[in-house]
Formats: structure tokens, sequence, C-alpha cells
């Protein structure tokens, strides 16, 4: 493989020649059929997640056209954007949902000819450096940036002499974008599902037993207060390594989060945390700061920590005060005059009234399914991640 700026770093095998500059006039072709009939054909939008559906036709106030010269035609197949940006980033787009649809006058429409891959110029389009560097260069006072159909002819894009490597480089990252979206996807359902599993494996108000509950398992769930599971902890551990306790993960290590330490130098009055407690952020609790420790450490003074009492599951606990209606009963019971500052000490949170299952196995048994959805949320966002990884390098090594 050649190593000059005319060719990528990485290529598919079978392909040695220099890639060539041409205008992107030189291979694009307007559209400019229009329609005044504003019910004739969907609505399509430009965006960052592609061309979509915003409603099956107008409805008065989706789409509006400046003047009176009424909407472009996108047919299946065509390229549209939006030809003004709040900065200098732009979003190609190939409507492949309809037969056609329409846009406002804003969105230029055009195609390519036999001689450049539609799908090979969109990625170029919306991921190459030639036009990201172009389109800065447009920017020229005030503070939108205008890239007309007639300025982006003018670019000059280095791209391969043979339309069979610009389609094995589109069709590469058609399936990396489609791996992305079956990941997604994935995710949104695991997501759904444990948010449906912590309404329905908990007792709704007045019910003292959950909807859905492992059948080997009988008998109502009993009430009591937190105070009767849990104590305070108010010992110390000025050595111990600082944790934080955040909305969205539980309780981290600090030094795994990318934040700036604010704490004290002298951490004598730190509360020490062990494996097993609930430690919460008393100005938070109504917002969901909270979590079960799996590390030996310790937190800020204005944290609140608590150690079970007895034969209780304190992760069953950790999900159960997750939900909104309990984080309700948390906001409910804060002391404070705003939000700002409400603050939920452990004598208030101790007075708090909950329904438990009166087997701990039970109450386990919740804990492990629901880490157990857990864990495969995080490896499906790993798995996102380590796709888009993987593009980003791809997008860089190969185009010039």
């Amino acid at each position: 493989m050649k190593k000059n700026n005319k060719t990528p770093k990485l290529r598919f095998s079978g392909y040695t020649d220099d890639w060539e500059q041409r205008k992107v006039g030189d291979n694009i072709v307007e559209y400019t059929e229009k329609t005044t009939i504003n019910n004739q054909y969907p609505v399509l939008t430009s965006s960052r997640r592609g061309i979509f559906f915003q409603t099956d036709y107008y409805n008065g106030n989706q789409i509006a056209s400046t003047d009176n010269t009424g909407y472009n035609i996108v047919p299946y197949g065509y390229f549209t954007y939006r030809h003004m940006s709040d900065d200098e980033i732009f979003h190609f787009n190939i409507n492949d949902i309809t037969e056609n649809g329409i846009v406002s006058t804003l969105y230029p429409v055009f195609t390519t000819d036999e001689n450049l891959d539609s799908r090979y110029l969109q990625y170029q389009l919306n991921y190459g450096k030639e036009f990201a560097k172009y389109a800065i260069l447009q920017k020229q006072g005030g503070s939108r940036t205008y890239m007309y159909l007639n300025k982006l002819k003018e670019l000059r894009l280095t791209i391969p002499n043979s339309v069979e490597e610009q389609k094995k480089i589109s069709v590469y990252f058609m399936k990396l974008d489609h791996l992305i979206t079956l990941h997604q996807r994935k995710l949104e359902k695991l997501q759904n599902m444990k948010k449906s599993c912590l309404q329905k494996m908990f007792p709704k108000d007045g019910a003292t037993v959950p909807e859905i509950r492992f059948s080997e398992v009988q008998g109502d769930w009993e009430e009591r207060t937190l105070g009767s599971c849990f104590d305070e902890r108010l010992e110390s551990l000025p050595d111990g390594e600082l944790l934080s306790v955040t909305i969205g993960s539980g309780i981290k290590k600090f030094s795994e989060l990318d934040r700036h330490d604010n704490s004290n130098t002298d951490k004598s009055k730190y509360k020490r945390v062990c494996i097993g407690d609930i430690a919460y952020n008393s100005m938070r609790m109504w917002q969901g700061a909270s979590g079960r420790s799996p590390y030996e450490g310790i937190v800020s003074p204005a944290y609140t920590v608590v150690k079970p009492i007895g034969d209780i599951d304190t992760q069953f606990f950790a999900y159960m005060f997750k939900k909104k209606e309990i984080i309700h009963l948390f906001e409910i019971n804060s002391q404070g005059l705003t939000s700002d500052t409400w603050n939920l000490k452990y004598p208030a949170f101790s007075k708090i009234v909950v329904r438990v299952p009166r087997n701990v196995e039970e109450q386990s048994r919740i804990a492990r399914f629901l880490l157990e959805l857990d864990e495969l949320i995080s490896c499906t966002e790993q798995e996102i991640e380590i796709t888009k990884r993987m593009k980003k390098g791809c997008l860089q090594k190969m185009f010039v």
C-alpha cells in the first residue's frame, strides 16, 4: 500500500491506485421539482439521526415554506440537508424510507451520477476532514454558517477512482451503523424491562404482594420502618478511599470518575462506608442519589451512611430506593424550604415506612435478578461504545 496523501491508511485489498481530487459538483445532479400541495407527500426532515417522518402528512405546523414557491420533493435515494447551521456541522441524509417526501425550500435536494456512490459521498461529507475544514471557511462573520448547494459543488474531495471501492467502503460503514442500531435497540429493551420490573416486582400502593413474584414464595410483604432495617453508621476512617454517590450508577470510587476533587485535605470527619452499607447524598436523596457500596471507603460528612440491622439484603433496598414512589417519600420527608435546601437526615429517614418481603431469600432473589439485568445493560452499553470507537477509528483511517 502506498503511503502518501492520496491514499488512506486503511484500505480494502486489491486496490492500490491513488485516489483523485474531484469537485463535488462534477458528480452530483440537483433535483428541483416542487409541489404546492402540502398534503401530497409525507413530511421529511434531515437531522443527526437521519431522515425520518415527522408526521404522516403536512398538518400545518410541521414544515413551512419561506415564500410561495411550495415545498421541495425528495425522491427515494436522494440527498437533502439544511443549508444553514448554528455551528459548522451539517448533516447530509438520504431518503431511504419513502418513494417521495417533501421538505422546506431551505433544504436543497440532489443525487449523484454513476461515477460516485451516494452512500460513500454521505459518509465522506458527514465524517470526512476535507468537508469539515471547508465548512469552517464558509463562516464569514455572523452566528450561522451557510452552505448553499452551489458552494457545496465547489468542494474538492479526494475519493477513489473505482466506484466499486467506494461501494465497499460505504457498505462497511452501513454494516457498522446497523450493528450500532441493533445494540441500541437491545439496550432500550433492557432498560424498559428493568423499569417494568421495578414497578411489578414491588407491591403497588395499597397492595400487600407484587404483581410479579417468584412462584415458590408466598405470604404478604410486611410494613417496616427504615429505622428497623438500618442504623446510622457514624464512624470515621481518615485514611479510607474516597467514594462518590451517583444518581445513575450508585457508589463509585472517586478515582474512577472524571471529576475535580473538591474534598477537604483533612478527612478526619469523613464518614466510613463498609461493604454492604447504603450511602446517600442527604441533599439529593429525593433525586435518587444513593447506592449500596461494594467498597470499603469514606464519603463526605454531608452524606448519610446506614448499615443493616439483622438479616436483610441491602442490595434489595438499594433497588427499592430507586423506585419513583420511594423517591417521592424521600422528597416529602426531606426538610428545607426549597429544593436547594431539602435535606434527609437519618432521623427523618428512619421513620419512613416501606413494605418488604418477610423472607430475606425473596429479597435476595429480587436483587440478584435486577443485578443480572444491570449486567446485561452494562455489557450492551460497552458493546455500543466499542462499536462506536471502531467506527471512529475506521473513519479516520479509511478516508484521505
